[in-house]
Formats: C-alpha cells, structure tokens, sequence
C-alpha cells in the first residue's frame, strides 16, 4: 500500500512533470526530423532543446523565461565563436580558460544562473571536436536556436496551460516535509528514542524545509497570475501556504526541556500519548501534501477531537502536570491550523478569507539582482566563486589537452564534460557527485550495454530509451546518483540509433568519466581549495543576530508594545535562513578532509544550542500571544521577566561581539518600559510558565556564549 502510494507521489511530483516535459521537448524534433531523412538536423534541435532546458528549474514564470532566454543568447553566441576558432588549438585552449572562468562566476548571481552557464558551456564542450565551415557553423548555430525556441515556447506555453500545477507541487513538497519534521517532534516524547541523534536529524530536516520554503515562496509571491489578481485557486494556494508556515513555528513552540519531562512524566505513559498525536498529525499532513500535489481535494481522515480529549483525560490523571497542559495548549493550537486548512478547501469563493499582510508578501521573496559590479567585487581570492570559477578553468584546459594527447575515441569531450559537471564550489558537492557519478556510470553502462548487445528490435530499444530519457530528466533534481544510472544507457542506446553502437562505445565512457571525475576531485583539493571552517564564524554571527532580533519581539511583547505582524514574520523568516545557512555549512565541513575539520565539536554543540534557543523563544511567543487577549488595556509588567530577557540579549550581544566581522550588520536593541505599566509582584501559573521559559532561555544563550568562546579560542 505503502510503495503504491509513492509510485503514485512520483508520478504526480513536479519532479515526473519536468521529465515528461524535458524529454517531450527533446525527443520530438528528431522523430519529426527523422521521418524525412534530416536526423542529423533533429539531434541538433534537440541540443538546442536540451540546453535551454537546464535553466528551467521551478520558480515565478518570469524568471523562467528570463533564464531561458540569457541561455539561448549566450548558447548562440558561443556555438558560433567555437565553430569559427576550433581548427586553432591556441585560440581554443584560451576560449576553454576563459569562458570557463567567466560562466562560472555566474555562480554570485544563484542556482538559475549557474544552470544557465552549465548549459552554455556544455554547447562549447561538444563543439569543440567538431570541424565546421563557416556557412555550416551558422546553420548549425540556426538549429540549435530553433530547438531553443521551440523548448522555450513549450515551456511557456505548459505554465499557462497549467498555471497551479507549479505551485502545488512545490507547496506539497514543503507540506510533506514539515510532516516529516513534526514525526522527528514526535520522537522527543518516545522514552527510547536517543535525543541527541533526534537534534542532528531535526537540524537536517530543517534545512530541507527551509529550502523548500524558499521555492514556494518565490513562485507564488512572484508569480504576477496568483498575486495581482488572485482567482479562487491562486488564493487557496497562498492562504495555506502562510497557514502552513505558521503551523510549522507552532511545531517548533512544542518544545521544552524533554529530559526533565522524560524523569518527571515517563513512568505515567502519558508521553506515549503525545507521541501518538503528533504522529497521526504528521501523517494528517503528509495526506494534505500528496492531495495537493495530486490535485486532489484534501479530506480530513484523522479525528483529532476525540484524540485531544483522551490525551487531556491522560493529563488530568498526573500530578503536577501544568506543564503537560501548556504542551497540550500547541498541540490543540496545530491542530486548529490543520482544520482551518482543511476547511479552505470547501469554500467555494475565499474572497472573503483576510491574508494578513497581503500588500507585504512580495517583501518574503529574497531577490537577486543581475548587478555587474557583484561580479567585479568578487574578482578576488576572497571570494569562493572566485576561486571556483579559476579552478574551473584551469582544469577544464588540463582536461582538453588530456583528451588530446590520450585520444580514447571520437568522444573525448566527455572528459571535460564530466570535470563541468561534478566540479562544484564546495570540495563536499564536489566529492559526493564524484562517487554518485561514478556509481551511476558503472551500473548504468552495464545495463546499456546488455540492452544494446542483446535488444535488436528498434522499437523494443526506443522504449528503452524513452524509459531512460524520462527517468533522467525526472531525477537530475531529485537523486543525482538514480539520474546517471538512467542518464548512460539513454546516451548508449541513442548512440547505437546513429550508427555507434558498438560495446567499446561503453569502455570509453567508463574510461573519460574515470579521468574526468579524478581530476576534478585532485582540483577540488589542490587547486585553490575552498574549505568551509573560516567561514563558520560569518554564519554563527548571523544565526545568533537572528536569534538575537527574535528574542528582541519577545522582549517587545513583554513590555506592551504591539506585534507587528509583518516585521515579525520577515524575523522569522531570517532566523530559518541563517539556522539553514549555518547547518549547511557544517554539514560541508564534516564532509571535508579530516584535516580540515576544526572544532566539529563546538560547532555541532552550537547549531543544537541555536536550535534549541529559537524553539525556546517560539514556544514564549506563542505562549505571550495567547495571554496578551486584552489588547488596548494598560501593558501589565513583570520585573523578573524584563530582568531575565535582558540578561539573555546581553549574553548573545556579547556571542555576537566575540565573532565581531568586518561587516557591521548589527544594532543593539534598547528595551523601553512605558512609563504607564502595571508592575506585578505576585505571579499566575501562567506568568510563572513564562519565567520557566524565560530561565530556558537565559541558560541556552549563555551556554551558546560559552559554546563561541570556547570556538574562538580553539
């Protein structure tokens, strides 16, 4: 049931759609072509085709179109510059350096940009072994910008036919994964489950939330179809995407001091009981995410009331059990935001639903601007991209004068294709698509070919290469390793349809991707390496000023002054930025040699403390939310509270101080007590909750104080 289920999730993903829809786009001028005799023509087309595919990653149309035309651009103006200079080696050697270096530094500019020079350079690649004239190297050029267009234009024309599908297949995905982080929520509340394994996992599955955010974030707030004019589906999208983001900080406010909790209430079995319910509502959400990316209309399965109810008579029966109430109070506050999410969906007009801050959700979307002095200023050894985009070059040149003095076949591009593709900024992505390539390369080229050796019937092969296209284009995002396993025996198999289809064809893939991949691996190392430790303090200072600005609404609300509800999603947003930022590169770092590794330890306790401290500070606003119902009445203040928040934010300014960079990023708040307020001396249950909290907080950012000092002077 289980594995017909994910079946069925695949095939309606965004990640079969693309597949379906790259390989349409490349497969059919071929066919077409071929039928009166112009293959040669069709393949070329479908070049044009494949290349301008590369950049089409999901986001706002607007940025898709862009890309794709940069793409097309660029790849026209290369095809003709290396067709016209490649009978010149000196010329060409130079060309290689420099369009290497250059389209590599499209890396300041983000992942669409990078595509769009893996594309380009790709086009330069595989015309490098290729003898032109100069009327044929224009015709060629011409083929290559028909399939562009025609790619483009399907594109295009897919993404107004289907407007929604984007943006629901994105959405579903972040819904499936804050499932799967409420399961690992879950596992804080099972005696036998190990907290600490539990804390690295939460982290990683964060990082994939976060990014997953992000995509769904810039395709509908940027998507002028579902922003300017909502129709009803465009406003159901966004209404459940911002009550989704909101579910997913109430899962991070369900968070306490689970050791304690596990001495004081394990023995009554009644954490059990919150495992249970947390586990069912996760599952509750991975149903809403697979509907969604099903186009289906969601239906509630789980009766979470009568769920609530047995855990609230479970609570009743312990002594002592305040604490388990408040924990009940987020579990029934989640609860409530997976019914008013369900409950969109049998509205049939959702004109008269508010979207808080409508006019602002442009103001979520990170931006990045095509600015050419970005590209000046990172012209340094300082910079990463930098010294990425000079070992690419240097090693693509080594790589072609390889190919040149040991000529293998008529294949040798492979080689420098292999080094394009698996080497990446980071010596981590780069050693991690080493081992995938070659993996899929090797298991790949058996299965191609078997099927080439023994499968004579042409239309038996072309379903084989359809399967192999499909599945190619489906997993180059999803699984890398799964997209080259599929990825070789495509390319075998539409070898032997043009007349090379011999076994050797196989050896000599094997053989360029084994010295492709093995000097891109000696470049990642050798030549101008970049490793990720002198870059952990600038992601540790703008985690712990995220964390800073988000105990600053705490201290906010505990002073009387209003939430602004817009500034204090876009800090919240911030803390998930930097909190995935500074997993990331840690988890580059564990990646890396064990020589360039330091102080793993410290940082590893650090990304648990900042974790643990937003928790803490998300469960305290959620908490001061829920007793500040009086609004407009005289602020009422507690002096042990204001005495606590401020020893916290003093402790993390100083954290914050001892990473001191170059960049001065940072403004101290100041804590103002109207003049007007209530002071109180005697505290409710309630009050006394947040002072728990408070102590929580005020231990956390001292043991993260502590935790950077400790990393400093290491």
């Amino acid at each position: 049931m289980n594995q017909t289920r994910e079946i069925k999730k695949f095939i309606y993903s965004q990640y079969f759609s693309d597949g379906l829809r790259i390989s349409f786009g490349v497969l059919l001028p071929p066919l077409l072509l071929s039928q009166s005799g112009h293959l040669e023509t069709g393949i070329a087309v479908s070049m044009g085709a494949i290349t301008t595919s590369i950049p089409d990653n999901p986001g706002a149309v607007i940025h898709k179109r862009n890309g794709m035309l940069f793409c097309i651009l660029f790849m026209v103006i290369t095809s003709l510059l290396t067709g016209l200079i490649n009978d010149y080696p000196v010329l060409l050697v130079a060309e290689i350096f420099i369009l290497s270096f250059f389209f590599s530094m499209f890396n300041i500019y983000g992942n669409r940009a990078s595509s769009i020079a893996t594309g380009v350079l790709i086009i330069m690649i595989i015309n490098i072994d290729r003898h032109f004239t100069v009327a044929s190297i224009f015709e060629y050029t011409g083929f290559l910008l028909a399939g562009g267009i025609w790619y483009m234009a399907l594109s295009l024309a897919v993404s107004q036919f289907r407007p929604y599908r984007i943006a629901q297949h994105s959405l579903g995905e972040c819904i499936t994964k804050i499932a799967g982080y409420l399961k690992l929520k879950a596992a804080f509340y099972d005696p036998e489950a190990d907290p600490d394994k539990t804390y690295k996992k939460l982290i990683d599955q964060q990082i994939e939330v976060h990014q997953q955010q992000e995509n769904v974030r810039e395709i509908l707030f940027k998507n002028r179809m579902l922003t300017k004019d909502p129709t009803n589906t465009a406003r159901l999208l966004i209404l459940v995407f911002l009550d989704i983001i909101d579910l997913f900080e109430q899962t991070m406010a369900t968070h306490y001091d689970y050791k304690t909790i596990r001495s004081s209430y394990g023995h009554t079995g009644v954490l059990k009981e919150f495992n249970k319910i947390l586990v069912n509502m996760a599952l509750e959400l991975e149903n809403l995410g697979y509907d969604i990316n099903a186009n289906e209309r969601p239906r509630l399965v789980q009766d979470f009331q009568s769920q609530l109810e047995h855990l609230k008579s479970s609570i009743d029966q312990v002594e002592n059990n305040y604490v388990l109430k408040k924990i009940l109070i987020n579990i029934r506050n989640i609860v409530n935001k997976i019914t008013t999410i369900y409950s969109y969906f049998s509205h049939k007009k959702l004109e008269t639903v508010r979207i808080s801050n409508e006019k602002d959700l442009g103001r979520f979307v990170s931006s990045q601007t095509l600015d050419p002095r970005l590209f000046i200023q990172n012209i340094s050894f300082k910079s990463a991209v930098f010294r990425h985009a000079l070992r690419v070059a240097i090693i693509s040149v080594i790589g072609y004068i390889v190919s040149q003095i040991i000529p293998l076949g008529h294949h040798s591009y492979w080689i420098l294709l292999t080094i394009l593709v698996l080497l990446k900024p980071g010596f981590s992505l780069t050693k991690q698509r080493n081992y995938q390539r070659l993996v899929g390369t090797f298991i790949g080229g058996i299965a191609g070919a078997l099927i080439v050796y023994y499968v004579h019937d042409h239309t038996v092969r072309f379903f084989f290469l359809l399967v192999f296209m499909i599945g190619t284009y489906s997993f180059q995002r999803l699984n890398y390793v799964v997209s080259v396993l599929f990825m070789t025996p495509y390319i075998l198999i539409m070898f032997s349809f043009i007349g090379f289809g011999s076994l050797s064809l196989v050896k000599e893939r094997m053989i360029d991707t084994f010295i492709g991949s093995f000097l891109a691996f000696a470049a990642s190392y050798l030549v101008f390496p970049f490793w990720e430790y002198p870059k952990l303090k600038n992601y540790m200072r703008e985690q712990l000023i995220a964390n800073y600005n988000y105990l600053v609404k705490v201290a906010e609300a505990l002073t009387g002054k209003s939430l602004n509800i817009t500034e204090y999603k876009l800090v919240r947003k911030e803390l998930y930025v930097s909190s995935a930022n500074m997993a990331s590169a840690f988890q580059r770092m564990i990646s890396e040699p064990k020589s360039k590794q330091k102080n793993v330890r410290e940082a590893s306790k650090f990304i648990v403390l900042n974790h643990m401290l937003s928790s803490y500070i998300a469960t305290l606003i959620s908490s001061i939310r829920q007793d500040n119902s009086n609004e407009g009445s005289l602020p009422v203040i507690n002096p042990t509270h204001i005495k606590l928040i401020r020893r916290a934010l003093y402790q993390l300014c100083e954290a914050i101080t001892r990473l001191k960079s170059g960049e001065e990023n940072f403004k101290e708040a100041e804590i103002h007590i109207p003049g007007n307020a209530t002071r109180i001396d005697v505290e409710s249950s309630d009050s006394k909750l947040i002072t728990e909290q408070l102590e929580f907080v005020n231990k956390t950012a001292g043991d993260l104080l502590k935790a950077t000092t400790r990393f400093i002077e290491e």
